[in-house]
């Protein structure tokens, strides 16, 4: 072989070479970053033209794939698409995927590890992939009475089973309809999107029992009392000061009670009467006296500081973002849930959902299980616990004293016949204070027996402005949640 003939043969080699390293390089490594490209149209024929599985709640089907006579075979359709907007998120070919439709996308379009047998069987039996069923924790009659209590008051509505963390109501409003974004009408669906986006006022696309954090008001109360009670240094019949009108430390700032009144004629009342009535400066006190560093433990106990997949991410909500830097003034503030205490619905029903487990924190889910074509379970959630946010004996100090709140306290609206509620209302400024404030209700019942532990926030007051209270808003629409899963 003579020099010309060689070379020529080792360029060929090279190249033939270079090619076999491109083609593995483009078929393997990059497969994953060529299928979620949003440009490959391949990738999106198969994943809309794949009969997707439903989200399910109490053995309906809250969103479906039904046949269309288009290039795309299917198109997502979801019943009671506002109701359950919050926990389905939507499924779209120009905004792609959210909610319970992104994080449970690999069971409902038939790709998850744990369907690769059913994956196998459609190869071998060459028929057509079927996504997987997705049945949520959701009480339909929960959901229902969430949404219709709230009505159009702007807020949102969490109600959890204290035992396990299960997800029984999620509802939050301003909401959407995502048939409009599962529309195969690209122009309509994308304008759709935009002013959904672009609606910077009511913002439908956020969540606000999940995804917003919100000043938690006389709510953190909880937090503060079960902080005082775990230190030892204090009992619910333990006497507090409780003044008139309370000086913030360092500052010439003086903080009252609500609508200006006073606690207590003698200037101090017990630690489980000023939780009743909800007393601030009794609590500003308080949270002075026990300091940023036990305040922070017990908000940390309780959930604050982490994100829960419920499987989408909630909000982190927040005690302090410094809290070992903080001044006196601020954790005083942080006792009554204003400064920088910041709290999602999610995380306001996880408090009280774990004094009413006897202390015990349980993780929230909302996917009970999976289902495969067949019916066959492939993926089960098992509750997980948190650890204690506080002892047993905290717990049911706790809950005494919230069953007093509700028996003759700021809580009576969310009483119901026959059965011992625990609750606590609140009033949360925020901003600078211009607006009227958001008021709050979070309880449980029955007292004795927990069934459901609930968190409500009602923007601006609601339907009542500045005149409205925790206990005259919230606590209504609480009561209903509470009944419809008692009553279910």
């Amino acid at each position: 072989m003579n020099t010309t003939t060689r070379r020529l043969a080792s360029i060929v080699m090279v190249m033939f070479l270079a090619l076999l390293v491109s083609t593995t390089w483009i078929q393997f490594f990059r497969a994953d970053d060529l299928n979620s490209d949003p440009r490959n149209a391949r990738a999106l024929y198969e994943q809309f033209g794949t009969d997707r599985g439903p989200i399910v709640v109490g053995g309906e089907a809250i969103a479906s794939s039904v046949p269309v006579d288009d290039e795309w075979n299917y198109q997502r359709e979801y019943a009671q698409g506002r109701l359950y907007a919050p926990l389905t998120g939507y499924y779209s070919l120009v905004s792609g995927t959210s909610g319970i439709e992104r994080a449970e996308n690999d069971f409902l379009a038939g790709t998850a590890d744990a369907l690769w047998v059913d994956r196998l069987q459609n190869v071998l039996t060459g028929t057509d992939a079927q996504g997987s069923a997705v049945e949520l924790t959701i009480d339909p009659a929960a959901q229902q009475a969430a949404w219709d209590a709230l009505g159009d008051q702007r807020g949102a509505v969490v109600a959890l089973e204290p035992s396990t963390g299960r997800i029984l109501a999620l509802v939050a409003k301003p909401t959407f309809d995502p048939n409009d974004l599962a529309s195969h009408d690209t122009g309509d669906a994308n304008e759709a999107y935009l002013d959904l986006l672009n609606d910077r006022d009511k913002k439908p696309l956020e969540s606000r029992a999940t995804a917003t954090i919100y000043p938690p008001g006389s709510t953190f109360k909880l937090v503060t009392t079960a902080a005082a009670l775990e230190s030892g240094d204090y009992e619910p019949d333990t006497v507090v000061p409780a003044p008139s009108t309370y000086t913030l430390t360092g500052t010439r700032t003086d903080v009252g009670n609500f609508a200006g009144t006073s606690c207590a004629s003698s200037g101090e009342m017990t630690l489980a009467d000023a939780l009743r009535i909800s007393c601030n400066t009794a609590y500003l006190g308080l949270a002075g006296d026990l300091g940023a560093e036990a305040m922070d433990e017990q908000a940390e106990k309780f959930g604050y500081g982490s994100s829960f997949s419920i499987p989408f991410a909630s909000a982190v909500s927040q005690y302090d973002p410094d809290a070992s830097s903080m001044s006196t003034d601020r954790v005083e503030l942080s006792g009554i849930g204003q400064g920088s205490v910041a709290a999602t619905p999610l995380e306001v029903a996880m408090t009280s959902a774990a004094i009413a487990n006897g202390g015990e924190l349980m993780e929230p889910y909302s996917v009970e299980r999976v289902r495969n074509p067949e019916l066959e379970v492939v993926s089960e959630t098992r509750p997980s616990s948190l650890g204690d946010a506080v002892s047993s004996s905290t717990a049911a100090a706790l809950t005494d004293m919230m069953v007093s709140v509700v028996e003759d306290g700021s809580g009576t609206s969310a009483q119901i016949s026959g059965v011992r509620v625990a609750g606590k209302t609140g009033t949360a400024q925020h901003g600078d204070n211009s607006e009227p404030p958001h008021v709050w209700f979070t309880g449980f019942a029955p007292a004795d027996d927990p069934q459901v532990a609930v968190a409500v926030v009602v923007e601006n007051g609601g339907d009542l402005g500045g005149q409205a209270t925790g206990g005259s808003v919230s606590a209504p629409i609480a009561k209903a949640v509470m009944e419809a899963v008692l009553n279910g």
